[in-house]
């Protein structure tokens, strides 16, 4: 049995450690464990991964990999009425996309369902746990308050072979739902109410994913976890802090069995801006159908930001920078959005597309002719090679390029200004057209035939540059435009008489026709490109040959924007 209860002075952090890597390097230098490090990454199958079960990820199997240890898969599958095969094979996905390899080492709780038993009936023979009579709320109603010790039940003093007598009935199904728990006899007087007679098996009569109906009894959370960390040989048993006040019962479920001993250590969770991470609150936003499935872009789920367009790279580098703690905090959404573009500039070829397009049409140019130019898919990085993009009289430009009556330091297209066409000509406008409103609906421009390629031979310089699409050869796809969920930072503190989900940003999907270049009509689902100028998007799966789909995963930093606003400001 290890030295769980080791002395911690001697366990100083090196520089640039956190401090469960601090705590694991002092453990190995002083011989704990043999020196091993064995970790585990153990959801519960009761609904999809979320970014923050990403950093137990990284963590458990980061660690693993650092100090040359193993980490497992584990499913703590002891809850038949909330999981599925549906979540087990989603969760065994986004852990391998994140990088985790388990190396065929894949446990579930319900391979212990035996030994979880037999330990059971052993906590009984030696007086350590009974058959309570008691219904749900009324042990809660004995267990007390935070200032207030608990109350016995009247059924804490059967005798052993009555209890044991008990749950032998109750593993045989004799009784219904409810009509007996199996507890834990500890001290009904502890300061820490987790330590007061904890139930450890409940009735349920339900059919199990794993195990059909082979059982209708099924041990708790907290005594199952504890028992599968030693069976499968852990030594550092890494979870979030919420878990702080039940290693006291981590310890003496082990302790009082006399099995071998891991350690337990305790993280701060992640908490993100304009986020909730709750499973219950994910499951009511999918269930409610206020998101499009546990995958929708909008959701902070592995899946839901793999279909966005973030990549396990930028993932990496999140959890990596937001570091591991002892204390909560929150972290700003714009740092995730951080390591998306910078993983993604890295990474992502450069196209061309028009969201909301404004006709251009060069008058100077011949009415039939198409020109095509090579333009490179990344200017750093001639490894993604270039794509031909066709040229013609009448063009898409963005909207917002152009202003007919342009503030100090714009630099785009205006009455009389030249801009330069991204790798094609300089252009200048000459004619605004509208329609009856008011509303502008074409530019009549004129080009220099001399500046092909985008730059001009007489040396005159123009600052604006600008992306198009050759309305002749245009891609009409559809393009969803994703915002934050909620409207508030912190959709959790909702005022009274409110819930979370009446912060839902309205504006949080807006879906446009956009004018994309020809090379993305046979785009492959997951494909992840930069539109110039404007962001980093992903093909969706929901996309056909010819017309794709894709979701925005984030913006490019708007220079013209910042000065907008500072301005207005």
């Amino acid at each position: 049995m290890s030295d769980h209860n080791a002395s911690e002075p001697d366990r100083k952090a090196e520089p640039g450690l956190d401090f469960i890597r601090a705590l694991i390097t002092a453990d190995n230098a002083n011989g704990r464990f043999d020196s091993r490090v064995h970790t585990r990454f153990p959801p519960e199958p009761n609904g999809y991964l979320h970014i923050g079960h990403a950093k137990s990820i990284c963590l458990n199997f980061g660690v693993a990999r650092e100090f040359g240890g193993k980490c497992n898969l584990r499913f703590d599958d002891t809850n038949p009425l909330k999981e599925s095969q549906e979540y087990v094979d989603s969760i065994r996905e986004d852990v391998k996309w994140l990088g985790g390899d388990w190396q065929g080492r894949e446990f579930y709780a319900s391979d212990y369902f035996e030994q979880l038993y037999q330990h059971a009936e052993q906590l009984i023979l030696a007086g350590k746990a009974y058959v309570d009579s008691l219904s749900a709320d009324e042990i809660r109603a004995h267990r007390g308050t935070l200032t207030a010790p608990g109350t016995e039940s009247p059924y804490r003093n059967r005798s052993v072979e009555e209890n044991l007598d008990l749950f032998r009935r109750m593993r045989a199904g004799e009784f219904k739902d409810g009509e007996h728990v199996l507890r834990a006899k500890i001290d009904m007087a502890s300061p820490n109410v987790v330590m007061r007679d904890p139930t450890l098996y409940r009735i349920r009569h339900a059919h199990h994913h794993r195990t059909g109906d082979a059982w209708c009894i099924y041990p708790m959370y907290d005594y199952t976890h504890c028992i599968s960390d030693s069976i499968e040989g852990i030594t550092h048993s890494i979870c979030t802090l919420e878990f702080v006040n039940n290693r006291e019962l981590y310890d003496w479920t082990l302790d009082t069995l006399g099995v071998y001993h891991p350690q337990q250590l305790e993280f701060a969770r992640l908490n993100l801006t304009y986020t909730v991470l709750s499973k219950r609150k994910l499951i009511q936003l999918v269930e409610g159908g206020y998101v499009n499935g546990w995958d929708d872009p909008r959701m902070p789920t592995i899946s839901g930001l793999r279909r966005r367009g973030v990549t396990p790279e930028a993932l990496q580098d999140f959890c990596a920078r937001i570091g591991v703690a002892k204390a909560d905090s929150v972290v700003d959404f714009s740092l995730l959005e951080f390591c998306m573009r910078e993983h993604l500039n890295a990474v992502a070829p450069r196209v061309m597309g028009v969201l909301d397009p404004i006709k251009v049409v060069i008058e100077n140019y011949p009415d039939d002719q198409v020109e095509t130019f090579d333009m490179p898919y990344h200017p750093e990085d001639a490894s993604h090679g270039s794509r031909t993009v066709p040229f013609s009289k009448v063009l898409y430009i963005e909207r917002d390029d152009f202003r007919e009556d342009p503030p100090k330091k714009y630099h785009r297209l205006a009455p009389g200004a030249e801009v330069r066409l991204r790798y094609a000509y300089y252009i200048t406008c000459r004619e605004v057209v509208k329609d009856a409103d008011g509303n502008i609906t074409e530019l009549r421009c004129t080009y220099d035939p001399a500046t092909k390629g985008g730059w001009s031979q007489d040396g005159r310089k123009v600052k604006g540059t600008i992306h198009w699409v050759s309305a002749a050869h245009a891609l009409h796809a559809e393009v969803r435009l994703y915002e934050h969920l909620f409207s508030v930072e912190n959709p959790n503190a909702a005022e009274e008489g409110k819930t979370f989900v009446d912060y839902l940003n309205p504006d949080s999907l807006k879906t446009v026709t956009a004018m994309l270049e020809p090379a993305l009509a046979d785009v492959a689902p997951g494909t992840r490109v930069q539109f110039e100028r404007i962001g980093y998007f992903c093909a969706d799966k929901d996309g056909t040959p010819g017309k794709p789909v894709f979701n925005r995963t984030v913006g490019l930093r708007d220079s013209w924007a910042k000065i907008e606003k500072k301005e207005g400001a």
